[in-house]
């Protein structure tokens, strides 16, 4: 019992077999994670008197788009770890392995929403502000994915949480002796992602933060903790001007979350009154059905 308390054990194993079939851990992590997000997305646009059923149609768009820009940001920002002489480049593809880039999903997944968005006639604001809360319980639940793959640990503590590495992990750090533990910094995100969640729907209620405001306010926790824990990261990363990429990217989320709200809340400064986009509002069921009767 002290020997656990003293330190966090890491899984021993990151997939299980069904079948034919592996089924990766931190896949499943991800997949919770786009399950829960949807269905927060789609209770709180519902609320707003939205049709059920319209955030699954706009994520059908946004979720692909996020996925394939979460890959290619991890990518380019890892190039040396894909594109070397000899290597596998098939594993560019191998998402279920892990690396995906929140920022990179982020951009791809808004893209993607604004195409979901239109063909539902849904404001793109009245969305990104609907999911956001879901997003960072999305980020929570994959980070622990993180934990079972065993990667993106931060630097060596002798904190009584600290995580315990395999030796035999690729990333282990060359030249330390075994037992050495890490920052557990998948658990500190995931705890600072649900803290966000609590916060954000908080503000929402108090506050009614519409026209993109609350997704600003996503933007700019996210980052402000990113810096933190990327900050203890040791895993490989390109470096400009002293700063790891991510947290470039943090910095970056930070300004683009202030300008959304300055440029928002002067666009803006009164209630949003719908969801949908004046003009594609759906049509009461009443009426619906005098139209239906009249046909007939």
């Amino acid at each position: 019992m002290i020997q656990i308390l003293a330190s966090i054990p890491s899984p021993t194993v990151s997939f299980f077999d069904v079948g034919p079939f592996r089924v990766h851990i931190y896949a499943l992590c991800i997949l919770a994670g786009i399950i829960f997000a949807i269905w927060i997305a789609n209770h709180r646009l519902t609320k707003r008197g939205g049709v059920s059923g319209v955030a699954i149609d706009i994520a059908l768009w946004a979720v692909p788009f996020g996925i394939v820009g979460g890959r290619l940001f991890h990518v380019v920002t890892h190039i040396n770890d894909y594109f070397y002489e000899g290597a596998d480049l098939t594993a560019v593809f191998r998402v279920w392995e892990g690396g995906l880039a929140i920022y990179g999903a982020l951009a791809f997944g808004i893209f993607g929403a604004w195409l979901g968005s239109r063909f539902a006639g849904v404001r793109l604001w009245s969305f990104v502000d609907a999911v956001a809360p879901g997003v960072l319980l999305a980020q929570a639940l994959g980070r622990w994915g993180n934990y079972f793959n065993q990667e993106l640990f931060g630097t060596p503590t002798t904190l009584p949480w600290g995580l315990e590495i395999d030796t035999t992990n690729a990333a282990y750090p060359l030249g330390l002796p075994g037992g050495v533990l890490f920052h557990p910094t998948f658990l500190y995100e995931s705890l600072w992602s649900l803290a966000g969640v609590v916060l954000l729907l908080w503000l929402d209620g108090k506050y009614d933060l519409r026209w993109g405001k609350l997704f600003a306010l996503y933007i700019a926790y996210y980052s402000i903790g990113r810096i933190w824990t990327e900050s203890l990261r040791i895993d490989p990363s390109e470096v400009f001007l002293g700063l790891r990429t991510n947290i470039w990217s943090a910095l970056i989320g930070i300004a683009v979350a202030i300008v959304i709200w300055r440029v928002q809340s002067r666009r803006h400064p009164g209630l949003e009154t719908s969801i949908y986009v004046a003009g594609k509002e759906p049509k009461p069921a009443t009426e619906t059905a005098v139209k239906v009767d009249s046909e007939v």
